[in-house]
């Protein structure tokens, strides 16, 4: 199997028109197209939906279901709610302190901007309580090389033990320092 890209990912919305304008005037998307169906085409289920498509920039796409006869949407309450989120890159800290004057200019709660050692964001909500996220990269030359490099070893540890490794614990406590990897 040989993936190209997220061809498109999907979420529900409370009304379709509300998102696309959300989207269309906060994040400066353009509104891709929309498909209407009286029938879920996957199911065949009678189901009337509105499926819209919104760019999030380099060929990525984010769409959204307005499915009025279905039970009300609800977030999942075994689940924080920073746990999902949609994360959008922007190119640097000028972009991403601008959003946040935006946002915040338009009435909108704001979170951020957070430090994540390789990355700062801000996090804000949509108008169907969606989290959202926009971040900017800032790692320094060896810092993502090394995450990959210890990926593995995190991911079996915590495995076994359900606690937090420390083998990137510089990511949270300065200590840094560029080492050869190997590839």
């Amino acid at each position: 199997m040989n993936i190209q890209r997220i061809h498109h990912v999907a979420y529900r919305c409370h009304n379709a028109k509300q998102t696309v304008a959300f989207y269309q005037q906060v994040l400066d998307m353009d509104f891709k197209l929309a498909i209407a169906e009286n029938e879920v085409p996957s199911t065949k289920a009678p189901d009337p939906y509105m499926h819209v498509f919104m760019d999030a920039g380099q060929g990525g796409v984010i769409a959204f279901f307005e499915v009025p006869h279905s039970p009300t949407m609800q977030a999942d309450p075994n689940t924080p709610p920073w746990v999902q989120h949609i994360a959008f890159e922007l190119g640097s800290i000028k972009e991403l302190m601008a959003a946040k004057e935006k946002l915040e200019a338009l009435g909108i709660d704001v979170l951020g901007p957070v430090e994540h050692t390789i990355f700062k964001s801000i996090y804000f909500f949509d108008p169907n309580g969606h989290r959202l996220e926009l971040a900017v990269n800032t790692d320094k030359p060896g810092m993502l090389k090394q995450l990959q490099c210890v990926a593995p070893a995190m991911l079996e540890e915590w495995d076994k033990t359900k606690k937090a490794p420390n083998h990137a614990a510089w990511l949270h406590d300065g200590s840094f320092h560029a080492k050869k990897v190997s590839s």
